[in-house]
């Protein structure tokens, strides 16, 4: 267990400082934030990929592991499609095992009981699937999504005696802290509102009437799990939206608790409102710690500890917010699931070691489209279960080359390495790092250089031979005479046969990226895709003038819809966006195109190409062929993400 070893904090003293909470005594100030992502049966119960996921991040290092959004009141709570309904019949077994789970990698075991209010009868953000015959919020209204009825009072009470039977189930199956849901936009946040709650009974009218219901679920919480009990609420310190809370509105809520729980937890913004998700689960845009100000306001209202979240990721500032008492402790939320391993890193002094999060919202998109959870960077995160059972030591140490220095590349080759072989890393370049190098460029985009250069390390520390500014060709790979090859040498970007495109001022979207002092005043970005959207957006904030041309209806059609949810404002403030557009004919000082039949001419001093790429596929099969035991990885395979590079070569390195 790694509680008896981090029993000093080396750099981060603050952060690795115990505390108690309640009747624990937490090893350190770091808790993995309450997430849940999908992992869920069609009875409501924990699966044995849920658990796993779980224990790998206390086997981390994290004092706490957080379960999210279980549900209180099944039939009338459910905001997600699969979600731990915590009064459905057999739930237990599933409890039980998640908590010994966790407790044996080290941690305590924490969950949030929730309930969606409204949501539960409406479709939203976490799911479409409609659980409840009524949508009941605080008060009637007609939303898009549906109407919504006013809770009836014997409702709000039957609810109320949910969470204390829930919170009495979650301490009978071994979970040592339960956290309360009254923040982003669900039931409590409902009833917060001033604008969605209008009752006149004593769930509405003043600030204190409508926290009644929340105040009265904590006690029924309190109850059932007596005294000592670690109890953690969940509040927001700005709802951000004219429909809610004020800072100061939820200060007084902060006031209100304060004798009633053991931890509160700061966080902001709506779940359910596209402007917001990006600012409560803050997206590049914003610096990290973004939201850390919130709890530090709340902490100096209060006597109980506070916690803070808001993309936290580094270290060093994760022990300045604690050093300097603006937070007793921190959450983390994707970071964890990024590299669940943090804490442990910081400890032991490998920060540098420490794998980004880039903020791309895979994760979320992953929980809709796949029902479990994915990791752009993490190649291991959803399949913790599986990879219990180790892939078999390799019989013998092989001479493996692998071509091509980007993300791919490089897992590869530190993959391969790590495994025992002699791995040789061949870049034609003079820096390894492929298309990390532009995908990084815009100044919101650090995440990725960042990411680039951890792998960067990873392949020094790993013993990997690295030769750069040499090219890979076939009778490069004859002489070399690998054992195994791995061809990683990317995709190229496409220039279609349109008239003028192969003029003097035509910049290439990577080119544009590395050099801008190629780039006039003036651009015209041709195709509106995630490289030229991300692309306006930095182009813009540089002082250049942007217009975006694209053929579909749609910017940044292929991104996840959180990704998006943050960056479609900042494209509509950087560039004007013709969709439907065809390009007809690029000139020295104009794009023509054509939509809806009509001519439309767009002046520009720089034509920026970003219609895409295509994989390489006759230089991929000119260097395959030449050695029986071959792996194509990344883009040269199948143009896809840094997720699909990533992951697919960690794991046909994992086949050597």
């Amino acid at each position: 267990m790694i509680a008896k070893d981090l029993n000093h904090g080396g750099r981060y003293p603050h952060l690795f400082e115990p505390i108690r909470i309640g009747n624990l005594k937490l090893k350190n100030r770091i808790i993995c934030a309450p997430t849940s992502p999908s992992m869920i049966d069609l009875n409501g119960h924990f699966t044995p990929e849920m658990i796993a996921y779980l224990e790998e991040k206390a086997k981390g290092g994290a004092a706490v592991v957080t379960y999210g959004e279980s549900i209180v009141h099944s039939s009338t709570g459910k905001s997600h499609n699969k979600q731990l309904q915590l009064d459905a019949f057999g739930v237990r077994q599933g409890m039980t095992e998640c908590a010994r789970a966790i407790h044996d990698a080290g941690a305590y075991a924490n969950i949030q009981l929730s309930h969606g209010g409204k949501y539960a009868g409406l479709a939203s953000v976490g799911g479409d699937l409609i659980a409840s015959d009524k949508a009941y919020g605080p008060s009637h209204e007609m939303t898009p999504e549906g109407e919504v009825h006013e809770m009836p009072r014997e409702l709000i009470f039957e609810i109320i005696e949910s969470y204390g039977k829930a919170a009495k189930l979650c301490k009978e199956t071994g979970f040592d802290m339960i956290q309360v849901h009254a923040a982003h936009g669900w039931l409590f946040s409902q009833f917060l509102s001033p604008v969605m709650n209008q009752r006149t009974d004593e769930f509405g009218g003043s600030l204190e009437n409508r926290a009644r219901f929340m105040l009265m679920s904590l006690d029924a919480v309190r109850a059932a799990v007596g005294p000592a009990f670690p109890i953690e609420a969940r509040i927001n310190g700005d709802d951000f939206t004219e429909i809610g809370l004020n800072q100061q509105d939820c200060i007084e809520v902060a006031k209100m608790i304060d004798d009633k729980v053991d931890l509160i937890n700061v966080s902001c913004g709506n779940h359910e409102d596209p402007a917001m998700f990006c600012r409560t689960h803050p997206s590049a845009f914003f610096p990290r710690g973004v939201n850390v100000y919130l709890a530090a306001e709340i902490k100096k209202h209060v006597k109980t500890p506070v916690a803070c979240v808001g993309s936290l990721e580094d270290p060093a500032q994760m022990e300045e917010i604690i050093a300097s008492g603006q937070a007793d402790l921190v959450e983390l939320g994707r970071s964890s699931v990024a590299d669940p391993y943090l804490p442990r890193k910081a400890y032991e002094d490998h920060a540098d070691d420490i794998t980004p999060c880039l903020r791309c919202y895979e994760c979320f998109g992953a929980t809709g489209t796949l029902e479990m959870i994915k990791c752009a960077v993490n190649p291991t995160m959803g399949r913790q279960l599986q990879l219990k059972t180790p892939r078999p030591a390799p019989e013998k140490s092989k001479k493996v080359l692998v071509v091509g220095g980007g993300p791919a590349g490089m897992e590869a080759a530190i993959t391969c390495a790590n495994r025992g072989h002699d791995v040789t890393l061949v870049e034609k370049s003079s820096e390894l790092g492929g298309n990390l190098h532009p995908a990084g460029a815009a100044y919101f985009k650090g995440d990725v250089i960042d990411l680039m250069n951890v792998l960067k390390r990873r392949v020094e520390r790993a013993g990997v031979k690295v030769e750069r500014n040499t090219e890979a060709t076939p009778d490069y790979v004859k002489k070399f005479a690998p054992d195994a090859l791995f061809v990683a040498i990317g995709s190229t970007e496409l220039r279609p046969p349109i008239k003028g495109l192969d003029g003097d001022n035509v910049v290439m979207a990577i080119d544009a990226e590395l050099h801008p002092e190629k780039l006039g005043k003036r651009l015209a970005i041709l195709g509106g895709g995630l490289v030229g959207a991300e692309g306006a957006v930095g182009f813009f904030h540089e002082g250049h003038e942007c217009t975006i041309i694209e053929m579909k209806p749609t910017i940044a059609e292929e991104v996840n819809s959180f990704y998006r949810g943050g960056l479609m404002p900042e494209v509509n403030k950087a560039a004007t966006s013709l969709v439907n557009t065809k390009v007809v004919e690029v000139t020295p000082t104009e794009v023509i195109c054509e939509r809806d039949g009509e001519e439309v001419r767009v002046p520009a001093d720089t034509v920026v190409c970003a219609l895409g790429f295509r994989s390489p596929w006759n230089e991929v099969d000119a260097l395959a062929d030449l050695v029986p035991e071959n792996y194509i990885v990344g883009d040269c395979e199948r143009v896809g993400k840094i997720h699909d590079a990533i992951a697919g070569a960690h794991y046909a390195a994992l086949r050597v």
